[in-house]
């Protein structure tokens, strides 16, 4: 088991950007399966590509819950995405984790998206949470306790910032961040600005 301290609720308790940069380099696992996070998007209630933009609804009520905790949804009938909630209960700010280095539990990983192929396992929100097993039920559930595990960064790591992928609307707000070239990616960043790192 990845040995150390996990991030605290609090740590969370700031912006969705600022929480989406240096949760880039962090250890995600859940039921002891994951690897560090490589890619991810920030959304808050102002932005019109996120699903707070327009309230609390039944869908997105974890997104509006205290900071540390999952808002796990149901992605185009296709898939679901693990976000993490941000900044003070109601607020509604979360981070998407787009994409994590398959490092514990491949074969676990393996098994679930029906292929041996690292690079296709955890490279996108759906894959990332087909990989991890994660569904609904996880839905609201603190992020320092099990089933999960986060870890800060345990090295420095270059943190490179772009427009996020996906959306209609802010397509040129540039919150989506991700680690400088990882092959893990959901996709390629073509044209990307650094963006300041931390321990």
């Amino acid at each position: 088991m990845t040995q150390g301290t996990p991030l605290s609720r609090g740590w969370f308790d700031r912006p969705a950007a600022a929480v989406a940069r240096d949760l880039v380099g962090a250890t995600l696992l859940v039921d002891g399966v994951g690897g560090t996070i490589v890619e991810t998007e920030a959304y808050d209630e102002a932005d019109p590509a996120s699903h707070s933009h327009m309230g609390p609804t039944r869908r997105n009520g974890s997104m509006f819950g205290p900071p540390g905790h999952a808002y796990v949804y149901f992605s185009y009938g296709v898939h679901w995405c693990l976000n993490v909630v941000c900044e003070p209960a109601g607020v509604g700010s979360a981070v998407l984790i787009r994409a994590l280095v398959p490092e514990h539990g491949v074969t676990a990983m393996q098994d679930r998206r029906g292929t041996r192929d690292e690079r296709k396992l955890c490279a996108g929100p759906g894959r990332l949470c087909q990989a991890l097993g994660l569904s609904k039920a996880q839905d609201g559930l603190a992020l320092d306790a099990p089933p999960f595990r986060l870890l800060p960064r345990s090295e420095p790591v270059t943190v490179v910032c772009a427009p996020r992928i996906g959306i209609s609307r802010g397509v040129d707000t540039p919150w989506r961040f991700a680690a400088a070239g990882s092959r893990f990616l959901s996709r390629p960043i073509a044209a990307a600005t650094p963006s300041s790192t931390r321990l």
